[in-house]
């Protein structure tokens, strides 16, 4: 043993084991034109992706609308660059449609997170996403193999409480207003509620109502789904068919008046509107916003600013995009949903993987290697839909 004790035995080290996934980058480009104030991620969801082996790089300014300074990402991993280098990324989440201009400077097969705004569907935009290749998911249309819709359900929620919680300021408004609570008050009759639909919105805006005091009336062609509405809420709740006669004597004394999306969109023409209280609180969240009082101004809420004139309770108008007035709580409540979402497209190993695998996320696509893959998407832009199942046996 002693001829060994003056040679230098090698001790093991131990060694890093790299990742085989790849390193993603996401970009979060500010939204410069008012039609979006909901922000996707929060600091604390950009510091989980981050040590998940993500790289974020995001536009400066890009959270202002959710009241988040830049510094508040940067301390959580977050790299501040131009709305170029943003856009750039692997990913990019953009949750109003991107200017033409702006996709172009996107990567080339990048995957864009958006939501739908099917209106905003021009061949033009459409065209711009297809020459460069990109893989455009809309967001809302992304289901599980529950057949929810993640996204979407939680926007829809959002909306639904938003509604009240702004009708309820607005009715409370002494000078813009009536200078009156939802209910609650012994002795004083309660205000009225009329939802239309009784979906995820309806029931939130119900439920937000009902703990206010107020007496909500919910009217919905779908007797199973009104059913199941009904026993969730309570007997509170005064569920009955979507009859226009008995939505219309509804309309009559309700204070608040709330559209959501019914199998069977519905429009209420001007004389409807005629018979309702002045002053009335209205509300369109179905998917098709702003159309189904033709006759009202609408008043966008993602636009509109703090002490702007066109919100108050004296004229009749429709109220639009909900949400956008409580865009932090979006961003909170969307943040959960990207980081589960991200992480299955790594875990996967990929966009192309993770679309084979997932039927929900296919179902999502409106443009995919040159194509749309929408139907909807492809009927108003006037071009002609592939099914993605197809292209994705080639790619």
């Amino acid at each position: 043993m002693q001829q060994y004790a003056d040679q230098h035995i090698p001790i093991p080290e131990m060694q890093k084991i790299q990742s085989q996934h790849r390193i993603f980058s996401i970009g979060l480009p500010k939204c410069d034109n008012n039609s979006e104030k909901r922000f996707p991620l929060t600091p604390e969801a950009v510091n989980i992706l981050v040590e998940k082996g993500f790289t974020i790089k995001m536009e400066s300014g890009a959270a202002d609308s959710i009241h988040y300074p830049d510094n508040s990402y940067s301390r959580q991993g977050a790299k501040i660059v131009s709305r170029e280098e943003s856009l750039m990324c692997d990913i990019v989440i953009h949750l109003a449609p991107l200017d033409n201009k702006d996709i172009k400077k996107l990567r080339r097969g990048a995957l864009l997170l958006t939501i739908l705004h099917i209106e905003s569907q021009t061949r033009e935009y459409v065209n711009a996403l297809i020459q460069q290749g990109i893989i455009a998911v809309a967001i809302d249309l992304i289901g599980d193999e529950h057949g929810n819709k993640p996204f979407a359900d939680i926007l829809s929620e959002i909306d639904g409480r938003a509604a009240i919680a702004i009708a309820s300021s607005l009715l409370a408004d002494a000078v813009n207003g009536k200078g009156i609570l939802l209910g609650g008050i012994a002795g004083i009759l309660p205000c009225e509620i009329t939802i239309v639909g009784s979906g995820i919105a309806a029931v939130a805006a119900a439920r937000s109502a009902m703990g206010a005091g107020a007496i909500v009336n919910m009217f919905d062609s779908d007797t199973y789904r009104l059913r199941a509405a009904l026993k969730e809420l309570g007997n509170q709740t005064i569920g009955a068919s979507l009859h226009p006669r008995a939505v219309q004597k509804a309309f009559t004394t309700a204070d608040v008046v709330i559209i959501t999306d019914v199998n069977h969109p519905v429009k209420f023409n001007s004389d409807i509107v005629s018979t309702m209280k002045k002053g009335v609180i209205t509300f369109d969240l179905s998917c098709n916003e702003g159309t189904t009082f033709p006759s009202m101004p609408t008043v966008n809420l993602s636009a509109a600013k703090s002490g702007d004139n066109t919100i108050d309770g004296t004229t009749r108008v429709c109220y639009i995009h909900s949400g956008s007035a409580v865009p932090r709580t979006a961003a909170m409540a969307l943040s959960d949903t990207f980081i589960t979402m991200l992480d299955e497209i790594v875990t996967l190993d990929g966009v192309s993987n993770a679309l084979k695998l997932s039927s929900g996320l296919q179902d999502a696509v409106f443009t995919f290697l040159g194509k749309v893959t929408n139907r909807k998407v492809a009927e108003v832009a006037r071009m002609r839909a592939v099914d993605i199942r197809l292209l994705l046996q080639f790619s």
